[in-house]
């Protein structure tokens, strides 16, 4: 043997038995085929298809059941009503209510959806090969021709009781929507019409907690007043003070271009709602020179020397005003409520 023969690697001895299989080739495997298909308990035995049948018809009607307790909770209980749930804590009753209820009721669509697919459609499997995007004629009639076939296998015309269930619950889960449309309604009555407000009603500093008197606002200050009665540590002190926020501005009487503002103010003191007639937001950056206000969440700017009119933003209409005067202990008091709603628009509004 020569040396190069030597260094050659050798070749696999299969002298010691075993056939070894041929390669086809380098990346090709045999199919596998698909297994056997096994028949479900439901596929031979009526009595467990009508359990089956009866299970899923069970969980469509708990997902109607669920939507009326949905409904019902949403009017049944207040908003401000806090129960205790483990491991939760003090959760809101009502919003508990309703994700525990709207929840359940498409849980239990799905799970009927699933559990039917699973044990009363048809199961078996058929491999096609692959064929182009445009199918042919004879493609397109065969699918219509499988899609009726798989619709009659379903038993979706068979099984009334699925069917029935199915649209039932269905038919009763777009209704928490609907219902949750409530509080876009016109409920709140003239609630957005009126504050705390009225005649007779003092003026309290929110700094000092102290009545306002004239000769606690110099010329070209800014201060913010709530109405007499109303404190912080009060429960209904957020809900309140969206509406009632005031500002208060001293003016020279004769900067002063609008007359109803004029014939409202005591002594060049002005009273305006400090709440945006855009979303809401609390004004609250005064311009002493020019007499504009400005609201710092979307620039509204109002001239509070002509009738808090809008000069630039997209705010849609001026800041009320509210009327004032001053008692006989010498505390500036308000001469009533605002003449029209204080915030941004609503449909209703006048």
């Amino acid at each position: 043997m020569s040396e190069s023969e030597e260094n050659l690697p050798s070749e696999p001895s299969h002298a010691h038995g075993g056939d070894v299989p041929a390669v086809r080739g380098h990346n090709e495997f045999a199919d596998p085929g698909l297994p056997p298909h096994e028949h479900r308990r439901q596929d031979i035995d009526e009595r467990a298809a009508k359990s089956s049948e009866r299970t899923i018809a069970f969980l469509f009607l708990l997902s109607m059941l669920s939507t009326i307790g949905f409904i019902a909770c949403f009017v049944v209980f207040p908003v401000d009503k806090i129960i205790y749930v483990f491991p939760f804590g003090h959760v809101s009753a009502l919003n508990f209510s309703l994700g525990l209820t709207l929840g359940l009721a498409l849980f239990c669509i799905g799970a009927g959806a699933v559990h039917w697919a699973r044990t009363l459609m048809s199961d078996e499997e058929h491999a096609a090969e692959r064929h182009p995007i445009s199918a042919e004629p004879e493609v397109k009639a065969q699918v219509l021709a499988d899609f009726a076939q798989g619709a009659k296998e379903s038993g979706f015309g068979r099984r009334k009781l699925i069917r029935n269930t199915m649209f039932g619950a269905l038919a009763l889960v777009p209704l928490s929507g609907v219902v949750l449309l409530r509080d876009l309604g016109p409920l709140p009555g003239d609630k957005l019409r009126h504050t705390l407000w009225s005649k007779g009603k003092v003026l309290i500093n929110q700094n000092t907690n102290k009545p306002l008197r004239p000769e606690d606002v110099p010329v070209g200050s800014l201060t913010f007043a709530m109405p007499e009665g109303l404190e912080e540590n009060q429960e209904r002190f957020q809900k309140e003070i969206a509406k009632a926020a005031l500002m208060i501005i001293r003016l020279e009487p004769n900067d002063i271009k609008d007359k109803r503002e004029r014939d409202w103010a005591h002594e060049g003191i002005v009273a305006f709602s400090k709440i945006c007639t855009h979303v809401g937001c609390p004004i609250s950056l005064y311009e002493q020179q020019t007499h504009h206000v400005l609201c710092p969440c979307h620039q509204s700017t109002f001239d509070l020397s002509d009738g808090a009119r809008v000069i630039f933003g997209p705010a849609g209409h001026a800041l009320p005003q509210l009327r004032i005067s001053v008692n006989e202990e010498g505390n500036l008091i308000a001469l009533g409520d605002f003449t029209e709603p204080v915030g941004p628009s609503f449909w209703e509004r006048g």
